[in-house]
């Protein structure tokens, strides 16, 4: 049994939704209390790397190909590629038992759900290795005239999004309703400082921000955003409203877990900008399923088959004349085997990579210092039927205005079942000081993490707490990467992506400073073809370049 929280419950509310929810909190009882699980990533072998060396490893080595350590996005991508090349010699190891990372999910609902990443937006032709997979998925297809056209079954259905706020529920994101002519006016122009930078291009006739990343300018008054904050960004455009700025950071909690004043004003733009195809058009369309990106993860992983080998602890990598050593660790039984590569593919966060790659392991480089990590509370809350709801309907994205969460979306959405059991998937970013919040996080006991969260959704849904069968909660200790002021264009980035010994790559979507599945596989699939280059192999390049 955990040891509880020492936190009193006021202490407790407040460290997740703040004093004025925890004080309304407070005044009512404590939720009744709910069957669940209390679920975070592996940290219980963690420990084991310092005792789990090649100088314990047997004599024996299994020789391989190519090694990906790490089955997220980012290293199935690589295997994917790896194996649609028709090259076969590798294997995939990963720590947990489950296959994803910050894209995992659950089965044991009524439909699969998310545990993190939750969907990806429809690409451009420009990005022929997303189209590729998801073509592969049945997400989109390929028209005569060569558009690609999204599934019906994919595309998110309407409605998407809603926004609770004075006590209902409206359309839209925005919170237009009771919103002066000044909030209005403002936002007017906040759209058209996003068209501004749509329609930029430079003298090379890159756009300012693209996906992938890479694609995008690196023209000097695009990088000189990435040296300010959003925040400083907005009081520099003279944007004063509160409905505004409500807007502008919620954005900044949704992809990156920070505050307007910690974001990148380069970051902050490429959230609006990126997947907008025309100045004053909309974004592109969400594509989705009920487990959320789990579903691309999963397909991926059936792709790499046997070859992905879970519950597997890679404790050290070091190049030699002949290749590259591993050390791999089975949890489960606490054996351990050699492996001689070819190459290796690291597809694991940069505050991994020191605890793993003996190069680095007495003197880290000084560029991973600047990778930086947020941390995410995710439930998943099992109801039995819908709670009433006033104002505008359920829709997918569901969003409260005076929250510090992001709301839940609904994995049900997707299969059309407005009616009946479901399941919603509840995001809170904890956005402040990386190691203050993380600690903060993990004071928390699954009980206290529980009252918060039905203190949080039940103001906005009367008869939450009878509908609720099951809550389960998930820690993300180091959710997704920080894009703060200085990081993208700040070099160490840059530096950080570079192989090491021409035999160790590196894919993670922390190298682009943005936490997307695009990014992620984007970075796999071009580590895939460098691994293979370094082989003596010549490989076509599928991503964009």
């Amino acid at each position: 049994m955990p040891e509880r929280s020492a936190l009193s419950r006021r202490q407790a509310l407040e460290l997740l939704l703040g004093a004025p929810l925890a004080a309304q909190a407070c005044r009512h009882a404590r939720p009744r209390a709910y069957p669940g699980r209390l679920l975070g990533a592996s940290s219980q072998v963690g420990h084991r790397l310092r005792d789990a060396t090649l100088a314990q490893a047997p004599a024996e080595e299994t020789e391989l190909g190519v090694a990906i350590v790490g089955a997220g996005p980012s290293g199935l991508s690589a295997a994917w590629r790896l194996e649609r090349l028709g090259y076969r010699d590798f294997q995939v190891f990963e720590l947990e038992p489950q296959a994803g990372g910050t894209s995992a999910y659950g089965r044991d609902g009524v439909v699969p759900y998310p545990w993190g990443a939750h969907y990806v937006p429809m690409p451009s032709e420009k990005n022929p290795a997303l189209v590729t997979l998801l073509a592969e998925v049945g997400a989109l297809s390929v028209a005569p005239a060569g558009q690609l056209v999204p599934s019906e079954r994919a595309l998110i259905r309407e409605p998407d999004e809603r926004l609770f706020i004075d006590g209902s529920w409206q359309a839209g994101l925005f919170p237009r309703a009771g919103a002066s002519a000044e909030d209005l006016a403002e936002m007017a122009r906040f759209e058209q400082l996003i068209a501004r930078w749509v329609a930029f291009r430079d003298a090379r006739g890159r756009r300012a921000f693209a996906v992938p990343m890479r694609l995008a300018s690196d023209a000097a008054e695009v990088k000189e955003l990435d040296r300010i904050s959003a925040a400083s960004l907005l009081r520099a455009q003279g944007f004063k409203s509160a409905r505004v700025r409500w807007y502008a950071e919620y954005a900044c909690r949704d992809d990156y877990g920070l505050d307007l004043e910690h974001t990148s004003a380069w970051a902050f733009l490429f959230y609006f900008c990126a997947r907008v195809a025309e100045p004053g058009g909309p974004s592109q369309p969400f594509l989705s399923w009920p487990e959320g990106n789990g579903h691309l993860v999963a397909h991926l992983a059936s792709v790499a088959g046997e070859r992905l080998r879970t519950n597997q602890l890679v404790t050290d990598v070091e190049r030699d004349a002949r290749g590259v050593r591993l050390a791999v660790l089975d949890a489960p039984s606490g054996k351990m085997r050699a492996y001689r590569a070819s190459a290796v593919i690291l597809a694991v966060p940069k505050f991994v990579v020191p605890r793993v790659l003996g190069a680095y392991r007495a003197a880290p480089p000084s560029d991973l210092a600047a990778f930086q990590y947020g941390s995410w509370l995710v439930a998943n809350l099992h109801l039995r039927c819908r709670p009433a709801s006033k104002g505008f309907p359920f829709a997918w994205d569901n969003v409260l205005y005076d929250s510090p969460s992001l709301g839940y979306v609904v994995a049900t959405h997707q299969t059309l079942a407005d009616l009946g059991p479901t399941i919603w998937t509840y995001y809170l970013p904890l956005v402040g000081d990386a190691q203050a919040e993380r600690r903060k996080l993990e004071a928390l006991d699954r009980e206290q993490c529980v009252d918060s969260i039905v203190s949080d959704l039940a103001r906005a849904h009367q008869g939450l707490e009878d509908a609720i069968e099951r809550i389960d909660v998930w820690r993300w200790g180091h959710a997704m990467i920080s894009p703060r002021p200085g990081f993208i264009w700040g070099g160490a980035r840059e530096h950080a992506a570079e192989p090491l010994a021409d035999r160790i790559f590196f894919a993670h979507s922390d190298l682009s400073g943005l936490a997307l599945f695009e990014e992620a596989q984007d970075r796999g699939v071009r580590a895939a073809e460098a691994a293979l280059r370094a082989l003596g192999r010549d490989v076509p390049e599928l991503t964009p370049g």
